[in-house]
């Protein structure tokens, strides 16, 4: 009998070490892979909730997954060194793109973001950029001598300031913010000193007042008056979040049960299947559901930056990193949002929240961590 068990588990064991070969050969990290489909398929129940159950959501939300993965499957097998030469390619169409918004741009919600051009499906410019910027910044200071010098930082911030500056005209300051940080994450894991980030967070408060006064919308400032007293217009611009904080705090412990949340299925909590999802599950799988969806989310992100660490590169590991990181501040901003410790910004919760053009970039950027993996570089300084 023991013979028996021994034999089945050494049976066990060769066969999830073949289907593990399997994806290393075709450039999936297995880890990275399970994580992503948990949270997809996550996803896919809060939504169903969230949206009063028409499958019609849930099916288009499962096709853009699919168009996902098989776009992280064909990303994947892109060798980094082509990745590397074609950043600087990319980020010229990618600020073109930018420029056309507003001549042939959608307008939807009083901003001009979409772009639907003869040819292409409907695309948001301003998404495509998170994914842009650090392969940029990385391919431009991959080559130098790190920590790069003040001169070269300059050159960074140009880089990054562009797309930002183009992105916030839209009006977009949330897109806009998550881009510059994108790149900002490189600049700062390239080992910049922290006299540099202090001066910037010093000159930062120092321009809060002239941002107020001159470049902040009245929309924009009255997000950041409703942060600080959601009750001056609790029936306006402080609706979403005052509904929004019932639904977490009603949840409790373990919830009300799938399906069974009240602010949700009566349609007191607006925008309930894109950016306040998280107050879906909230409500009905309480602290417990919010606590195991985070810790997945922490999960993916640790297994994005031990592949950065382990990277040999220099390139690689810039990329790896700031994606990781950016995407720690996309869940960060929404959940912060939803919970009303930042102002509402419109960032999707990523790969739960509905969404097309957001779902897609995410996995192409996952896809571009899979091929860093996978990676077997030759003699090369960066």
């Amino acid at each position: 009998m023991q013979q028996t068990r021994e034999y089945v588990r050494t049976i066990d064991h060769a066969g999830f070490a073949t289907r593990a070969g399997l994806l290393y050969r075709v450039h999936l990290d297995p880890l990275l892979l399970l994580l992503l489909l948990v949270l997809s398929v996550c996803g896919l129940f809060v939504l169903y909730s969230a949206s009063d159950y028409p499958l019609a959501t849930v099916k288009r939300q499962a096709g853009f997954l699919l168009i996902g993965y098989l776009a992280m499957l064909l990303c994947a097998q892109v060798p980094m060194l082509l990745y590397r030469r074609m950043a600087p390619v990319f980020y010229a169409m990618g600020v073109c793109f930018l420029l056309l918004v507003p001549v042939f741009g959608d307008d939807s919600k009083g901003a001009q973001r979409w772009l639907d051009l003869p040819g292409l499906p409907r695309f948001q410019p301003s998404e495509i950029l998170k994914l842009l910027m650090p392969l940029t910044v990385a391919w431009y200071l991959s080559p130098r001598l790190l920590p790069p010098r003040f001169k070269y930082i300059v050159a960074v911030l140009a880089l990054v300031g562009v797309p930002a500056l183009l992105i916030g005209m839209q009006p977009d300051l949330g897109t806009a913010i998550l881009v510059a940080s994108s790149g900002l994450f490189v600049l700062l894991l390239a080992g910049i000193s922290w006299w540099y980030v202090a001066s910037a967070l010093l000159l930062l408060a120092a321009s809060a007042w002239p941002m107020w006064q001159f470049v902040l919308h009245d929309y924009q400032r009255g997000r950041i008056l409703t942060l600080l007293d959601p009750e001056r217009d609790r029936f306006g611009a402080g609706w979403n979040i005052l509904q929004s904080k019932t639904a977490i705090g009603s949840g409790g412990w373990d919830g009300k049960g799938w399906l069974e949340g009240t602010q949700s299925q009566l349609n007191f909590l607006p925008e309930s299947h894109t950016d306040f999802i998280i107050a879906v599950l909230a409500e009905e799988f309480g602290l417990l559901g919010v606590l195991a969806i985070l810790a997945l989310y922490l999960a993916i992100i640790g297994r994005v930056l031990y592949i950065a660490y382990q990277s040999a590169t220099t390139f690689n590991k810039l990329v790896a990193g700031s994606l990781g990181l950016t995407f720690f501040v996309y869940v960060f901003v929404n959940m912060g949002m939803v919970s009303g410790i930042l102002p509402v910004v419109g960032v999707p919760l990523p790969l739960v929240s509905r969404g097309g053009t957001s779902i897609v970039t995410l996995m192409v950027a996952f896809g571009i961590v899979m091929a860093i993996a996978s990676d077997k570089p030759r003699f090369s300084r960066g």
